[in-house]
């Protein structure tokens, strides 16, 4: 059997930030800083699927956003096929797309230029442009509304066209964070299998999430962030150790806070 090749390496995340007066309010702290992420470590592999379960507030976000090198970590280190994060941003970003249910498009643009834009930050040549253009908007039905401004558009097309100008220069390597939050059944199905296409082309999908059944139905490994830590990291089976997903994540989710109150 072949040996796994590691696309993603991530070794001791640590990040924090400053908390405003109204946010130690929020938090009900006194605390001037919070640990959003702290020493995390795992690897991915290509053509698998890798899940981050937690809760909200467990750093996942934080996660991604520093894989995408849109935050810097305070402390640790990660390598995107063997670019630095901290010293190779752009072969970083030139190997990897990152989606996150944030991310707003221009209200006043349309696909088809989006498409273009995106194309040409990436500098993808045109007729490999067009041709990735036509085969991913007939894919995700973007092509009936190409020409449509994006505020004219419903959340779930708006998502789709968020996917595909995030994937216009072919990445290896696709974060994506909260995939499915927002979408209707029908979208997020389209999403999900597509992921899973991904993975049969030897993509590496990152994804985060806090549901459960989209990890057991898309992840070959998962690791579980609780508190900014990572508190399991396996494959599915191993993680679970023959219990459902749900129950073994309350199971480890109690030790953590037990542990953290006493």
């Amino acid at each position: 059997m072949d040996k796994p090749v590691e696309i993603l390496k991530v070794s001791g995340l640590c990040k924090r930030f400053k908390l405003s007066a109204k946010q130690q309010k929020l938090e009900r702290t006194k605390e001037k800083y919070k640990q959003a992420v702290k020493d995390v470590s795992f690897s991915a592999y290509k053509g698998e699927i890798f899940g981050l379960l937690g809760p909200n507030g467990a750093g996942k976000t934080t996660t991604m956003r520093t894989l995408a090198t849109l935050i810097r970590p305070d402390a640790g280190n990660a390598w995107i096929d063997g670019a630095n994060i901290l010293t190779q941003e752009n072969q970083v970003r030139s190997k990897l797309a990152f989606l996150t249910g944030d991310l707003k498009l221009e209200q006043f643009f349309t696909p088809n230029y989006l498409f273009d834009f995106f194309s040409d930050l990436h500098g993808v040549e045109p007729q490999v442009r067009e041709k990735r253009k036509q085969e991913l908007f007939q894919r995700f039905g973007i092509d009936r509304y190409a020409l449509t401004k994006v505020a004219e558009l419903s959340q779930g097309m708006r998502q789709k066209v968020s996917l595909v100008v995030s994937i216009v220069h072919d990445p290896d390597v696709i974060i994506f964070d909260e995939p499915t939050n927002g979408l209707d059944v029908i979208t997020a199905k389209t999403v999900t299998d597509f992921l899973l296409e991904l993975k049969e082309k030897g993509k590496t999908v990152i994804i985060s999430t806090h549901i459960f059944t989209l990890i057991e139905k898309l992840c070959d490994r998962v690791g579980i962030l609780i508190n900014g830590q990572m508190v399991a990291c396996d494959t599915l089976a191993n993680v679970c150790e023959g219990l459902s997903l749900e129950d073994r994540f309350f199971a480890l989710y109690e030790t953590a806070e037990g542990g953290k109150e006493a």
